[in-house]
């Protein structure tokens, strides 16, 4: 049990208790963790506040004007049918990069109005600065025919144009939903849906223009350039904007503070996109893609496992100064913030009279979300986090009884 006076700072400010340069820092001492209670509040209590963990309505009234305009914008330039065709097929990409996104956030998910808003932004307001951009760009300049002017459209004004439009939707999420922008990894998913967004509207008018242009030959080299070598690459460029926002995060940064980092990883995510496109207008595509592009994605795909696995290490840690107060286990920490004790629980679950997958699996993502909560407490970087607390401690202590029950 918890001793009196005891603060988990005070193990967090010990000399080498980093293990790595990804480790977040406690910038304030902590509440003291409350000893459990003999009976846990039902596993299905009410939901912790949404303040700072969604987006106002009127940011959605916004996005669904501009969805209007984009689909009139379709209907008008480049028709139904190609654009139906161009949607269908965008798709498919699509549901590969959200499942792989997915992956990366099994356990402790974002709000869903987060995640609705960040792929909304990237496909409809994102598209819709980017096209406004283009047209007012064309208005001041006049028309350029001229190999010099494409390519500088191509390698310089597309990235800076697209990369501000869709780090900008990072930023607003940052703003909006400081309480559940807890560090890189989910800068990293915010920024990828926010990529992911953008490619599906974008996929949806270079398809159904090479339709229009080429046939089905056409669309179908197309498709594969764009949907089965490349459906990341957006999602990439623009993570790299997440990811610095997320170390801004990571050390309490204010919406204000956070911008010196979000242009700098703007100027990553830039710099990223415009040597993507510029491989394909100096240089063969496929042979820097094998040679270069295939490299980064695997390095890009390193980073994050990097990342997840201190994200697992700071769950223990937290999870472990709740086992210290009674809440659970030593082993119920390695079983609820590994990997391999994840799975060990989930296939213990699966034994259990009924099948109790569902519960161990709320009860795996409630103890993370209890572990980010008590970070951002520890961080001093919530104010509301304590309220959260005890709302997941109720549910975990319930949803362990479930599991232990006969």
């Amino acid at each position: 049990m918890m001793q009196p006076g005891f603060d988990s700072s005070d193990r967090a400010r010990t000399p080498g208790s980093f293990p790595s340069p990804l480790a977040q820092p406690s910038l304030t001492p902590p509440a003291p963790i409350a000893t459990p209670t003999v009976s846990p509040a039902p596993l299905q209590a009410a939901a912790p506040a949404r303040s700072g963990r969604s987006a106002p309505i009127w940011i959605g009234g916004i996005l669904v004007i501009l969805l209007i305009a984009l689909v009139g914008y379709f209907l008008t330039f480049i028709g139904t049918g190609a654009s139906l065709l161009g949607a269908i097929l965008a798709l498919i990409p699509l549901a590969g990069v959200l499942l792989a996104i997915r992956l990366i956030d099994r356990w402790e998910p974002e709000p869903r109005g987060l995640v609705i808003f960040a792929l909304a932004w990237g496909a409809i307001a994102a598209v819709a600065i980017a096209l406004g951009a283009d047209l007012l760009i064309a208005l001041v300049v006049g028309p350029r025919d001229t190999y010099a002017a494409e390519v500088f459209q191509t390698v310089v004004q597309a990235p800076i144009v697209e990369e501000f439009a869709k780090g900008l939707g990072v930023l607003i999420v940052y703003a909006i939903g400081r309480r559940a922008f807890d560090g890189p990894v989910d800068g990293i998913v915010y920024g990828a849906l926010v990529g992911a967004g953008f490619a599906f509207t974008e996929n949806i008018q270079y398809f159904a223009v090479s339709y229009l242009e080429g046939g089905v030959g056409e669309a179908s080299t197309t498709f594969f350039v764009r949907g089965i070598m490349s459906p990341f690459a957006h999602v990439m460029f623009t993570s790299v904007t997440g990811f610095a926002l997320g170390l801004a995060a990571r050390r309490g940064a204010t919406t204000g503070q956070a911008i010196g980092p979000w242009l700098m990883g703007l100027a990553g995510a830039i710099l990223l996109h415009a040597f993507w496109n510029g491989s394909a207008v100096f240089t063969d595509f496929f042979s820097v893609y094998l040679m270069l592009q295939v490299p980064l994605f695997i390095l890009f795909v390193i980073g994050i496992l990097a990342l997840r696995r201190e994200e697992s290490r700071l769950t223990r840690t937290r999870l472990g100064e709740y086992a210290a107060a009674g809440w659970f286990t030593p082993q119920e920490v390695d079983m609820l913030a590994t990997p391999a004790g994840r799975k060990a629980g989930l296939n213990w679950a699966r034994t259990l009279q009924g099948d109790r997958t569902p519960v161990m699996k709320r009860f795996i993502a409630d103890a993370t979300s209890l572990a980010m909560a008590r970070q951002r407490a520890v961080t001093g970087r919530d104010p509301r986090a304590g309220e959260e607390e005890r709302e997941l401690l109720g549910r975990t202590a319930a949803a362990r009884q479930a599991l232990l029950s006969r």
